[in-house]
């Protein structure tokens, strides 16, 4: 089967979310960083996509952004990463079904956030301030200008923009586990995470390299950064394990899950009964 319903999706999930709490560290952390290099390069080819057009063309420009930078996900899905925002939703679910403890939740969570960040910071570095992809002319305006809208939102805007966000790149990750084919992932992956790239919502991960690209030409700082982080790294953990992950869970599966279980414990005793 090529496509799979949203039921054998959560059974999919569960499975790749015991996956991903079973790797081991030096694989966490090299996935880890492929994924937080792969998304800032999908923002950088954002960034030196739209920054030379005109502002007259700023419509087409927010569209034509936001169609190139799934080139991330489709990267980490496909090619192999780990991406914090994915596993805020993959990782839940194993919890929820009961086959892995919130202590390897939180363990995969810090270290994704950390490879992530790692990542994420050598494409800003070396590919934005080395190079100079984003420090020359209109590409530098345009990364000081997006680093700024999100340093300027408020804790609550950056919040729940981090939950539209991660609502949406979690349902691209479910939409991936639901097709067996390359070309069907990638039209999962590409719809929703084109929409919150148009609409705006923040990205954690995507901040992880712009801000700090921002930061490195001179602008904002450190401090600015950490006070972006915490309020979109939460909305983003309630939006994918909250509105995608639990949502169906408690749709699709948790009845069912609790039967499995229920028939495992009265075999259980009627084998302990029958000794």
């Amino acid at each position: 089967m090529s496509l799979h319903t949203p039921d054998q999706i959560v059974d999919i999930t569960v499975k790749n979310g015991i996956k991903k709490t079973s790797y081991p560290i030096w694989t966490t952390l090299i996935l880890g960083f492929q994924a937080g290099a792969f998304i800032s390069l999908g923002f950088l080819l954002y960034i030196r996509v739209t920054a030379p057009l005109p502002e007259s063309l700023a419509s087409i420009s927010s569209i034509l952004g936001a169609s190139v930078f799934p080139l991330g996900l489709i990267l980490t899905l496909i090619a192999g990463g780990e991406l914090l925002t994915g596993n805020m939703m993959v990782v839940p679910l194993a919890r929820l079904a009961q086959k892995i403890q919130t202590k390897q939740l939180i363990h995969n969570w810090f270290l994704i956030t950390l490879s992530n960040f790692l990542g994420a910071i050598f494409v800003a570095y070396f590919f934005g301030h080395v190079v100079g992809l984003t420090e020359t002319g209109a590409y530098l305006e345009s990364t000081v200008h997006i680093a700024e809208h999100k340093i300027n939102a408020s804790f609550l805007q950056a919040f729940v923009s981090g939950i539209g966000c991660n609502w949406l790149v979690a349902a691209a990750v479910w939409l991936a586990y639901g097709s067996n084919d390359m070309i069907g992932k990638i039209a999962g992956i590409w719809f929703p995470t084109m929409a919150f790239v148009a609409i705006g919502f923040q990205h954690v991960v995507a901040n992880m390299f712009v801000i700090p690209a921002a930061i490195f030409a001179g602008h904002f700082s450190w401090a600015d950064y950490i006070g972006n982080f915490i309020p979109v790294f939460l909305g983003n953990a309630v939006g994918g394990a909250l509105f995608i992950g639990t949502a169906y869970w408690y749709a699709y599966k948790k009845q069912d899950y609790r039967v499995i279980e229920g028939t495992k414990q009265t075999e259980l005793v009627e084998k302990k009964m029958s000794v």
